[in-house]
């Protein structure tokens, strides 16, 4: 007679003439069992090309075996999760967590209201969340931990914050910018971002604090500038066509609004770097092979997006962590 196919532990401790639950304690590797049951059980599942149900080993784990990758956009509620930066930081946490046994849950949230994150912890059945920029939401972030352990966010750090963040040190970044145009001569130089993101905030502050270091001769204007390209293009453009001097150095909060301005500017016939220096921030893929290539502020997504993942299976677990700040690097190309 056909043996009936392998299908549950219940198929196989029937053939191996144990209890489930002595299946179960085999495949997990459980020292109760006996090493030579264990084996037994082992080689039949092998040969039946039995696999333990991931649902099943999650139940009684309770783990989802998810984690939930949050992007709120408090600030900029227009830019989209094909966003340049966002595609590379959340190839690399899937990378991470893929590595390491998890599937990624992505969500865009327009944090419309002030419970938004309560109720995502509320309902997610996910292990836990990292959240991708903490946008103009630092309070909820704040709030959530303090009673949500497994969630971790990308972005800036400042004193007395409650929730555990992974990010670069922004205003080191901003000051950095800042000092290396006026190293290359520049005398009027543009801020362009969206300051209501606390990590905009900071790079716009290190690059006032570079000027308060004793550069009395350098001026610098902020705009307020989107982050999304379909509409950063038309800031800038309005900025470029109101000035009556035109800036000789142009800091960009991001890579990606640093090559909108190096469009505007060049479709104005201006040339850069010969008349405008421009610095980005981010270092993406994308800012080496643009014409000229791009000196920019470099995050290390990839450490970062690591080390998001090892504070969060901490956290998992049920143990504390620090948040952790990053160096950022200056990484020099031919737009300056």
């Amino acid at each position: 007679m056909k043996r009936k196919p392998i299908k549950t532990i219940y198929d196989l401790a029937e053939l191996a003439g144990v209890s489930a639950a002595t299946v179960s304690r085999a495949l997990a590797g459980k020292s109760i069992v006996s090493s030579s049951t264990a084996e037994k059980i082992k080689k039949l599942a092998q040969q039946h090309g039995f696999q333990p149900s991931a649902l099943a080993r999650n139940l009684r784990t309770r783990k989802a075996g998810a984690i939930g990758v949050v992007i709120p956009l408090g600030h900029e509620r227009a830019q989209h999760i094909s966003d340049p930066f966002f595609m590379t930081m959340i190839g690399c946490l899937a990378d991470e967590l893929t590595e390491r046994g998890f599937d990624l849950v992505l969500s865009r949230v327009i944090p419309d209201r002030a419970d938004w994150l309560e109720t995502i912890i509320k309902n997610a059945r996910v292990d836990g969340l990292i959240i991708i920029g903490q946008s103009d939401q630092s309070a909820a972030l704040d709030a959530a931990a303090g009673h949500y352990l497994p969630m971790v966010a990308w972005g800036a750090f400042t004193q007395g914050q409650i929730h555990c963040s992974v990010g670069t040190d922004n205003f080191l970044g901003g000051r950095l910018a800042m000092r290396h145009l006026v190293d290359r001569g520049c005398k009027t130089v543009a801020f362009l971002g969206n300051t209501r993101a606390i990590e905009i905030a900071q790079r716009c502050e290190g690059a006032r604090a570079a000027l308060a270091d004793g550069q009395r001769d350098v001026t610098l204007t902020e705009v307020e500038t989107h982050l999304t390209p379909e509409l950063s293009g038309d800031d800038i453009g309005a900025f470029l066509d109101s000035v009556d001097k035109m800036p000789d150095g142009i800091f960009a909060a991001s890579d990606m609004i640093a090559l909108n301005t190096i469009q505007a500017l060049v479709s104005r016939g201006l040339s850069v770097p010969d008349q405008v220096r421009v610095v980005g921030f981010d270092d993406l893929p994308i800012a080496r092979s643009t014409v000229p290539p791009l000196t920019t502020i470099r995050q290390d997504v990839a450490s970062g997006a690591s080390q998001m993942v090892d504070c969060l299976l901490k956290r998992i677990d049920g143990k504390q962590t620090g948040s952790i700040v990053l160096n950022p690097e200056l990484v020099m190309r031919g737009s300056t």
